[in-house]
């Protein structure tokens, strides 16, 4: 609105007073003028001493103003505006933020809310983690107070009914009869019975998720490569990466030369209605095509993350503590990380990392060395016999 910059500082009756702008990138442009067009010269600190509001018809100066902008969406702010401003990234918040934040802030709240005395409500953490994990799938904490919020009422309703009051220790059981069937659920490590089927870890919005690879070979003319699983071209790009690699590097695995003249490869990546992209699935390729085409399992319980190079190089990724949490949940015990991505480790609490190894690798043949066991797995494609059957028919 015109004026409103000048207005607030009346308001404020301060000459440096903090200036929230809420959702910059919603600013829109229409035939009444172009707003972010009028914020450049407000939050430059090198022109806005010398401020002219046109609505009001006043100068003024705006350099002691401490302006703090949000926004959800970066690629809507017009560059010019983003690149008055020093950029502050917030992720959004773990599994174990999420539920602290419900103790001490939402129960309490929400128990007020409803008129219900905070001795007869007690939710334990792993109520409130139940709720998280299978009822909510948010950044933030909204649809989070909405679910208590719903328990809330329907004991108020129980209250209401019988005309008496009882103590609830609210248990994961309790949750569903409040809540009904689990709105969500999110994956689980499934072993490592089948060759090519590669535990990988992805960063989402609203936290880290794990991700299955699975490769499958079929007999074939060879060197065709089919990709499916709504994948991006980058992640696309990563899987062919993998295979050019081992392609280059047979030696390194023992494989037959002509393995890839008789097979052909069909990576898939579970859950195909979600859109999957982003470089960080490079070493979870290689492992599954790997595994596929030496018919060996992978270690058990093993999660990685990391980008390749065609050279064999390991880059390090992001979204570490998100991914990191996702692989404990899961039920993983070891993770193959790129060494860069050491400082991330470091950083996070270590009550977060209890239980978890890390293996730092540079190259890809470390992690191959790592994830590779020796053991075949069950009803292995004995690739001898089905080479001499095609020498047979020759």
């Amino acid at each position: 609105m015109p004026g409103r910059i000048i207005k607030s500082l009346i308001k404020a009756e301060s000459s440096n007073p903090v200036i929230i702008l809420d959702e910059i990138d919603k600013l829109g442009s229409d035939h009444r003028g172009d707003p972010s067009s009028a914020m450049l010269e407000v939050l430059d600190p090198e022109q806005n001493n010398t401020f002219h509001d046109n609505y009001l018809d006043v100068d003024y100066d705006l350099s002691k103003v401490m302006f703090i902008a949000t926004a959800n969406n970066l690629s809507t702010v017009p560059p010019a505006l983003l690149d008055r401003m020093e950029l502050i990234e917030v992720s959004g918040y773990i599994t174990e933020e999420k539920v602290e934040i419900a103790r001490r802030h939402l129960v309490p709240k929400e128990l007020e809310a409803s008129g219900i005395k905070k001795e007869y409500v007690k939710f334990s953490k792993a109520a409130l983690e139940y709720i998280v994990e299978n009822y909510t799938r948010e950044s933030g904490v909204r649809e989070l107070e909405k679910k208590i919020n719903k328990v809330m009422r329907k004991i108020a309703l129980e209250f209401a009914r019988d005309g008496y009051e009882v103590t609830h220790e609210i248990k994961p059981a309790d949750v569903r009869k409040y809540l009904g069937t689990p709105e969500y659920s999110r994956d689980k490590y499934q072993g490592n019975e089948y060759a090519g089927v590669v535990t990988g870890l992805a960063w989402t919005a609203v936290g880290g998720e794990i991700l299955f690879v699975e490769t499958s070979l079929s007999k074939g003319k060879g060197g065709k490569l089919t990709l499916t699983g709504n994948l991006g071209d980058v992640m696309k790009e990563s899987a062919m990466l993998a295979l050019e690699y081992l392609k280059a590097h047979t030696k390194l695995l023992n494989l037959q030369e002509d393995i890839f003249d008789n097979w052909n490869i069909h990576i898939h990546v579970p859950e195909g209605a979600i859109p999957k992209d982003g470089p960080s699935a490079g070493i979870t390729m290689v492992t599954s095509l790997a595994s596929a085409l030496t018919q060996r399992k992978v270690k058990a319980n093993l999660a990685m993350t990391g980008e390749i190079t065609l050279r064999g190089k390991v880059l390090p990724v992001g979204g570490i503590k998100e991914k990191i949490l996702a692989a404990k949940r899961a039920g993983i015990k070891g993770i193959i990380l790129c060494e860069e991505n050491r400082k991330n480790i470091e950083e996070i609490q270590p009550m977060y990392l209890e239980g978890l190894t890390f293996h730092y690798v540079t190259d890809i043949k470390e992690v191959l060395a790592l994830a590779l066991t020796d053991e075949k797995v069950n009803g292995a494609i004995d690739f001898n016999i089905t080479n001499q059957k095609t020498e047979e028919k020759k």
